[in-house]
């Protein structure tokens, strides 16, 4: 077993543990999310209309994709485990991706292992890897393009003829000079098509991934240049490299267009209240802050200063560790969020943390080896007192349960639905509500029992007039999450004919009153 298969297997150990024990503290499902990603990837098969369209367009596919067939089981649906499952392998894949990368271009083990205890003994990491969040799928899929890309990159390098840094360290040990062949061996196999999946895995999986893809393959071009590939070439090979995730975002717009109406969903989902609006600045330093909270305060600052040595180093140093930087490019997306107005959230900068990881185990791994242990061991000790493993008060985990309270509050409105349910179609927006669909799956309720966005022409007809199609509406009562509400606001016909028999938890249910 090498060690790279002996991390990652130690990281998924670690990850079932967690799993285990956050569900035993009742939280595996307490993120709104997590219950709204299992109902997406339930109503591919289990829906009014069932079939791709259900994919949608709000979120990326590929974590609703994997686990569509899994929740089909209601045991699997109800508990949310197969998409744990997902997670922890995420985790391990993380872990496996970026031991390789480090060790490839630094022959270090001591800095994958830093990387890979950065980043599983987070608190925050390790909570959303035990729930069906899909942030443990970013990690994976796209520290997995990282490294894919990384031993692409390199063996075109070998291929030109340019030593590499493994056989320039193999020529070192032996005392003569580095030969091109000699670093062939080391990328056998680097196939483009590798690097072209991970890249579309990432593409598919968050919107993180799409600034972290582009930079990626920016940072590949140079990695080319600096191995002695021309420029022009250089350029044409990335341009190969590029379309796999390019033909995948096309397909994902036109499917979005076709689904929801709409190229890309970017508004419609929240008020847009954040004091950051419009200040670039202040937009950046709520992202500072929030991975400050996530990891200490100190942390940050490793990571910057890892990325400094990173970027100083290559300058020297002839192999792929500078594609590291591509996956700090993930502040990309929340720094634009609150540049728009979104409601601060901690949890978008979860990514930031596994990007500081990788950043710092790969700058551990090129100092001298008498010193890179000892570093290694310090940081992790210093990230550990400062974000303690299985911190109860984690601020994700603290985030994930700030609608518990509207969550206990709806047990009237589930129990008259238990027992006055004449199995007719219930309107309700999964946009604001997936999460107590989810819920309703607990008395026996099914995806296909609900009238929602995903049922296209008949949800639009209904949107007008709902009296033909529906029995019973739920309706959250708050205009920036329900888009049911913002119609009866907005049409005061809209609920004629119907009675308004039990509310809770902020929401309301409303029953078609007989003639």
């Amino acid at each position: 077993m090498t060690f790279r298969t002996w991390l990652a297997g130690a990281v998924a150990a670690i990850g079932i543990g967690a799993a285990v024990h956050y569900h035993q503290l009742g939280l595996t499902l307490a993120h709104y999310d997590a219950r709204a990603h299992l109902v997406v990837s339930r109503r591919i098969f289990d829906s009014l209309i069932p079939g791709w369209q259900q994919v949608g367009g709000v979120w990326l596919p590929l974590p609703h994709l994997l686990n569509a067939l899994p929740v089909q089981i209601d045991w699997l649906y109800r508990t949310g485990f197969s998409a744990v499952a997902i997670s922890i392998a995420s985790m391990a894949v993380a872990a496996w991706a970026i031991a390789s990368l480090i060790h490839r271009t630094t022959g270090s083990a001591v800095g994958g292992a830093v990387a890979s205890a950065l980043l599983v003994l987070n608190p925050n990491v390790l909570y959303l890897q035990s729930t069906p969040m899909t942030e443990p799928l970013l990690f994976g899929t796209t520290f997995l393009a990282v490294a894919l890309v990384g031993r692409w990159a390199m063996g075109v390098a070998a291929a030109h003829g340019r030593p590499t840094a493994v056989a320039q360290r193999s020529a070192a040990a032996a005392g003569g000079p580095p030969s091109a062949g000699a670093s062939a061996p080391d990328y056998v196999g680097a196939s483009s098509v590798a690097a072209g999946w991970a890249l579309v895995a990432a593409t598919l999986t968050r919107f993180e991934g799409w600034p972290i893809v582009a930079a990626l393959i920016v940072l590949a071009w140079v990695v080319l240049v600096r191995n002695g590939v021309g420029a022009l070439d250089g350029l044409r090979r990335v341009r190969g490299l590029a379309l796999w995730p390019m033909w995948t975002l096309l397909a994902f717009l036109v499917n979005s267009k076709i689904t929801v109406g709409s190229w890309f969903v970017s508004s419609g989902f929240f008020v847009p209240d954040n004091p950051a609006r419009g200040q670039a600045w202040l937009a950046w330093t709520e992202v500072w802050d929030g991975l400050a909270r996530l990891a200490g305060p100190l942390l940050p600052w490793l990571a910057f200063g890892a990325a400094v040595v990173i970027v100083t180093t290559a300058f020297r140093r002839r192999d792929s560790s500078l594609l590291v930087l591509s996956l700090a490019a993930a502040a990309v997306l929340p720094w634009t969020a609150y540049f728009r107005g979104h409601p601060f959230r901690v949890r978008y900068d979860v990514a930031l943390v596994a990007a500081a990881a990788a950043l710092i185990g790969t700058a551990v791994a090129q100092l001298p080896r008498r010193l890179s242990a000892a570093m290694g061991i310090s940081v992790i000790a210093l990230a550990v007192w400062q974000a303690p493993p299985l911190d109860r008060n984690a601020p994700v985990i603290v985030e994930a349960q700030r609608v518990s309270a509207e969550d206990a509050g709806r047990t009237d409105v589930t129990s008259y639905l238990r027992d006055h349910w004449d199995g007719q179609p219930i309107m309700m927006s999964m946009g604001s509500l997936a999460q107590y669909m989810h819920d309703l799956s607990g008395i026996g309720f099914n995806v296909r029992d609900f009238l929602h966005e995903g049922n296209g022409e008949l949800w639009k007809y209904a949107m007008r007039s709902p009296r033909p199609f529906v029995e019973w509406i739920v309706i959250q009562e708050k205009a920036d999450r329900d888009e049911i509400f913002r119609q009866a606001q907005a049409d005061p016909r809209f609920l004629t004919g119907y009675a308004r028999v039990v509310a809770g938890g902020g929401i309301a249910l409303y029953r078609r009153i007989r003639t």
